[in-house]
């Protein structure tokens, strides 16, 4: 059972990255996202958030195993993570900087701008079961 299971990770884990940015000769710019040595996880699975109403709060909740990596596709919104002992706030504005959040912190994203769409990668595949919602249980794994 994976409530068994304790959760180590700190705020100080995670962080920001820039991400390899090339402009276009006038036709705009250009950032990669790809495996490689230089990312710091195997892409398995990305999805985007979209169409945020004024004043939502997204996340609340922390990961067992899977690790992700925020972008501002689009806008900017910020990321407020925890480890149950510290808080940090993140603010994701450019799309050529990233967001490493590795498992077991507690995240919960707010202030999305007017258009703003939020593109995370994940290195697992959906599960559900990999979620933890309940911010006491969280507590209790720390």
């Amino acid at each position: 059972m994976k409530e068994s299971v304790r959760i180590n990770t700190s705020v100080d884990d995670a962080r920001l990255i820039q991400l390899p940015s090339f402009p276009t000769d006038g036709f705009g710019s250009l950032t990669v996202a790809q495996n490689s040595n230089d990312f710091p996880l195997t892409i398995k699975r990305l999805f985007y958030i979209y169409d945020i109403p004024a004043g939502s709060v997204r996340g609340g909740h922390a990961h067992y195993q899977m690790n992700e990596v925020l972008i501002a596709a689009s806008g900017c919104f910020d990321v407020e993570v925890s480890d149950g002992y510290r808080q940090r706030t993140f603010t994701i504005r450019n799309p050529s900087t990233a967001l490493i959040l590795p498992a077991g912190l507690w995240r919960s994203l707010s202030n999305f701008s007017s258009g703003c769409v939020v593109l995370t990668l994940c290195d697992t595949d959906y599960e559900e079961s990999d979620y933890i919602r309940d911010y006491s249980l969280y507590l209790s794994l720390r």
